[in-house]
């Protein structure tokens, strides 16, 4: 049996760092994916097939696991319906059996993941051997959320395989709200293993797709009512989130009124832009983009007041406005991505032309689709 799933990357168009503070945050899916390709053999050849392998294509990496090996570290069956967070002992169990995989140094960063994967599996369906493949679009540690795409996309698959009724050939499907609020509180467990603390942000626009609000510890999903697309430029430049963090908030501490203006400016901002997002009277979409671009313009502004922007930043900035299009970071900052929003019309080979002789890597993506989905 073969089942398919995929879960989308998502960017932050409004509240990044000041969202930390209470502010308010808006992150929305975009229409880059990554897939997962879940092959379980049927009863009679699983007899002869007693292994659970996971291949990264991408990276040209493949780890497998015999199931009595599994069987042998992790001493019961872990699997069970209601998400939780894993124990320190299965994650011990789990820490053994990844690092019998031997990972070269030079991808050793790819041990939470895989012991996420683990999880995750183990936690869902047991002891069941299967292959597993995984392909993505988006880049790795850029801030586009590729790491919960893959505890959603798998988390997807996982559950789509207990689907007893199961309609193929009919292209990708959406999982019903049930599926998905278990598919998110899977997903999110699988986030906490590689980030430690995240704010189930990223699992939860991967998992619902289009676009949430967040403040406070609180999600809102939005319905956007306007399409709207990005030019989303890898600098990559890699960056330490928690140093660009602890920056701001030192940064808070030493002009806390002055800071606190900040906060109270990008609140303003998320909330605007939401609204701007969500409207239905009939304001025309050129007027819409050019609130969204001035929003952006002032929220980038604000962000380079936190002490957030870099050199590599500010190129792709100024080499877009260039071309009259507007610009801001997305995410942590001091490297990673930038958004460019792209008005109705725009023709963007040029731009494109001259960040990528830059160095940079460029996609082209389309804001607020759908999230997980299955396929069979």
């Amino acid at each position: 049996m073969e089942v398919k799933a995929r879960a989308p990357g998502k960017i932050i168009l409004a509240g990044e760092h000041a969202v930390v503070h209470g502010s308010t945050a808006v992150a929305a899916a975009i229409d880059l994916y990554t897939y997962v390709t879940l092959r379980l053999p049927l009863q009679a050849a699983a007899e002869n097939n007693d292994r659970l392998t996971l291949q990264l294509k991408d990276l040209s990496l493949e780890f497998s696991w015999s199931i009595a090996r599994l069987k042998e570290v992790i001493p019961y069956d872990s699997s069970t319906s209601t998400p939780a967070s894993c124990s320190g002992e299965f994650l011990k169990s789990i820490a053994v059996l990844v690092e019998e995989q031997n990972i070269p140094q030079e991808k050793i960063w790819l041990s939470s993941g895989i012991s996420t994967f683990l999880c995750l599996y183990t936690s869902i369906l047991g002891f069941s051997p299967a292959t597993v493949i995984i392909t993505t679009e988006l880049p790795y540690g850029s801030g586009l959320g590729s790491s919960a795409a893959f505890c959603v996309a798998l988390t997807a698959a996982l559950i789509a395989s207990s689907i007893s009724n199961k309609t193929r050939g009919e292209g990708w499907a959406c999982l019903d709200e049930t599926n998905l609020e278990l598919l998110n509180k899977w997903a999110f467990e699988g986030e906490k293993i590689i980030h430690g603390k995240p704010s189930g942000i990223d699992n939860t626009v991967s998992a619902y797709g289009n676009m949430i609000k967040f403040c406070s510890g609180e999600i809102t999903r939005l319905q956007s009512n306007m399409p709207l697309r990005m030019l989303i430029t890898n600098t990559k430049v890699g960056r330490n989130t928690k140093a660009l963090v602890s920056g701001v908030s030192e940064r808070t501490v030493r002009h806390p009124d002055a800071m606190k203006s900040v906060f109270n400016a990008v609140d303003s901002i998320s909330k605007e832009l939401a609204s701007i997002i969500q409207s239905k009277e009939e304001i025309s979409v050129t007027e819409k983009e050019e609130s969204i671009k001035e929003l952006m313009e002032i929220n980038q502004g604000l962000l380079q007041s936190m002490g957030v922007s870099h050199s590599s930043i500010d190129t792709v900035i100024r080499t877009t406005l260039k071309h009259n299009l507007t610009s801001k970071l997305t995410g942590a900052g001091g490297g990673g991505c930038v958004l460019t929003l792209l008005p109705t019309g725009t023709v963007v080979d040029k731009v494109v032309e001259e960040l990528e002789s830059s160095g940079f890597q460029c996609f082209t993506a389309s804001i607020g689709g759908n999230g997980a989905e299955i396929c069979f």
